[in-house]
C-alpha cells in the first residue's frame, strides 16, 4: 500500500506566509535582497511550535476560541520577530541602519 505524504504540513504555513507578504511593506530595504521573503517566513516558522495536520479541518475542530487566538498572536511575534532578526542581520552586514515603520 502506497503511502501519501502530500497532504501532510504544518498548520502555521499559511498564517505566516500571509503575514509575511502583508508585513513585508514595513520593510522596504529589505525587498531588494532575493528570497528575504522565504528567509523570514523560514525564520518564523522555526519560532513556532510545530503542528502538523493533513487538513485544516482538523484543528479547526479540536482547537477551542483561545487556543485560536494564541496561535495568530503566536505567529504575529514571530513573524515580527523574524523580520527584525534579519533586518538586524542586514543591517550589521551593509553597515547601513535600516528600520521598520
Amino acid at each position: 500500500m502506497d503511502i501519501i505524504f502530500e497532504s501532510v504540513h504544518n498548520y502555521h504555513e499559511p498564517a505566516v506566509f500571509e503575514l509575511v507578504q502583508s508585513m513585508a511593506v514595513e520593510y522596504p530595504d529589505l525587498e531588494q535582497i532575493a528570497g528575504v521573503r522565504a528567509d523570514v517566513a523560514c525564520i518564523a516558522l522555526n519560532n513556532l511550535p510545530p503542528r502538523y495536520i493533513r487538513h485544516g479541518i482538523d484543528m479547526a475542530f479540536y482547537t477551542t476560541d483561545v487556543e485560536r487566538l494564541e496561535a495568530a498572536a503566536g505567529v504575529n511575534a514571530a513573524v515580527r520577530y523574524a523580520f527584525e532578526w534579519v533586518n538586524s542581520r542586514e543591517s550589521k552586514r551593509t553597515g547601513k541602519i535600516r528600520t521598520g515603520t
